[in-house]
């Protein structure tokens, strides 16, 4: 017996690319990266129940600039993953689903995410003392 040959869904070559098919990739990019940061949160967590050594062993690499450089990332990551997470609440409601609404929306996730990314990071830096 056969396997009947069934269609195969259009590859994303296909497509052409838009700004809001970008988001929404992006949005399933920084949840993966959501996703790592908490093996970073969970190496922090496991270092302070260690003891101070190496609290402060994890501590030194997080204050080195390849750390700030990762913890800010996962900084606007979540923003951007939280931001286009109501987003896409919003459309599950059926609303916002006419391009130009999409199109506006869009928009607003992206000023939304720089928005909160540098508040973050600057709320960040004055706690530390480099603001």
């Amino acid at each position: 017996m056969s396997t009947p040959i069934r269609p195969t869904s259009p590859h994303l070559q296909v497509y052409r690319r838009s700004y809001t098919m970008v988001l929404s990739i992006t949005h399933r990019a920084t949840g993966v990266a959501l996703s790592v940061g908490l093996w970073l949160l969970t190496a922090w967590l496991l270092a302070l129940a260690a003891g101070p050594t190496a609290y402060a062993h994890t501590m030194a690499w997080l204050d080195s600039p390849l750390g700030l450089v990762v913890l800010a990332g996962f900084g606007a990551s979540f923003c951007y993953h939280f931001v286009a997470g109501i987003r896409h609440l919003v459309f599950d409601t059926g609303r916002c689903l006419e391009r130009r609404e999409a199109r506006r929306s869009a928009l607003v996730v992206i000023v939304a995410t720089l928005v909160l990314a540098v508040l973050t990071l600057w709320a960040a830096l004055r706690l530390r003392g480099l603001a």
